[in-house]
């Protein structure tokens, strides 16, 4: 027999163990990882399908008739950008990659509509306000139009038999003369990503 305060004491002491290591675990250390490597931690869509599919837009349309044919960089606006699939996908955080690099390629420059309300407000403060310098003040009917609007869409079709599973994306992007309506480039990325479900034991 244990002396009472033995017995007192492992009675509180290995419930507690007990339950700290069957508690939740939390990421307390980590490290930073390398952007270029794949990591297919579940079968959703993740920042490689995004990269792969941005870097086949960017080298199409750098290398494009568009730019070839162009005079200077062409004007363009991102909208209309869907997501058709099953998932929640951010579109723009793909077409913001995609515009980046496009940028800064000098190949291409952008407009954005989102900011145009702003912009109005700020130049009726430079011109009617009378706080500003007329000579530094920017003038109305300045801005440059867009040439083009880039449009385009991803769709994905899942498909499971017995315990595998195929995951298939589709990207399709265009880039339409707001002139014409016509599409001067098209390109399109598929995807396809395989599983293989495992049981798994505690």
């Amino acid at each position: 027999m244990f002396p009472k305060g033995i017995r007192y004491i492992s009675g509180v002491v290995l419930p507690l163990v007990f339950f700290t290591s069957c508690g939740s675990k939390e990421f307390t250390q980590g490290k930073y990882d390398d952007m270029s490597e794949e990591r297919l931690l579940d079968d959703k869509f993740n920042e490689t399908d995004q990269r792969m599919i941005a870097d086949t837009m960017i080298q199409s349309l750098t290398q494009s008739a568009v730019v070839a044919q162009a005079k200077k960089p062409p004007v363009v606006l991102v909208t209309l950008v869907k997501n058709r699939s099953q998932e929640h996908i951010d579109m723009k955080s793909m077409t913001d990659k995609v515009r980046v690099a496009l940028i800064k390629s000098g190949k291409f420059k952008f407009t954005e509509k989102e900011v145009r309300g702003e912009i109005g407000e700020e130049m009726e403060y430079q011109n009617k306000s009378g706080y500003v310098d007329p000579e530094t003040a920017r003038k109305k009917g300045k801005q440059i139009g867009a040439n083009y609007f880039l449009t385009g869409e991803i769709t994905d079709r899942v498909q499971e038999v017995g315990n595998k599973k195929y995951v298939y994306y589709k990207c399709t992007f265009n880039l339409v003369d707001i002139q014409t309506g016509l599409i001067d480039w098209t390109d399109e990325k598929e995807i396809r990503k395989y599983y293989q479900k495992r049981s798994t034991g505690l």
